[in-house]
């Protein structure tokens, strides 16, 4: 199984929506490595849930539910979604401040690839930022 975390700005799609549909299709993607992160999803890979712009914090844990096809939102043969389902809420958000000061996350995608919005994770990265929500 492999980890990935993925970015939200709250104000267009937040976790609360995201556990009000209950699955969703990720979609929007328009960067190259981005869609091919997507592409790599597997089935059951789990995902952290990150509020970007507003509020940057990780919320939430989705797991994939439904491995790529075609954007639905573009006719564009390029980009593609999958479609994830909230697993369960952060106890305690962990914030984009708490992960860049902890020695296990200082190589983490997030910060060495902020502007990238769906990301591959290691799973010791996954489960630091699950301890860190539950001090």
């Amino acid at each position: 199984m492999n980890h990935w975390l993925v970015k939200s700005e709250p104000n267009k799609y937040s976790w609360e929506r995201m556990l009000q549909d209950g699955e969703t299709f990720w979609d929007g993607v328009r960067n190259y490595q981005a869609r091919n992160n997507l592409r790599e999803m597997k089935k059951g890979d789990l995902v952290l849930f990150y509020h970007s712009n507003i509020g940057k914090e990780v919320v939430g844990v989705t797991k994939v539910v439904k491995e790529f096809y075609q954007d639905p939102t573009t006719e564009d043969p390029n980009w593609v979604v999958v479609n994830i389902s909230p697993v369960e809420s952060l106890k305690n958000p962990v914030t984009l401040e708490q992960i860049k000061k902890d020695d296990l996350l200082k190589n983490i995608s997030l910060i060495k690839q902020s502007r990238l919005s769906v990301m591959p994770i290691k799973r010791e990265e996954f489960d630091r930022i699950l301890e860190l929500s539950n001090p």
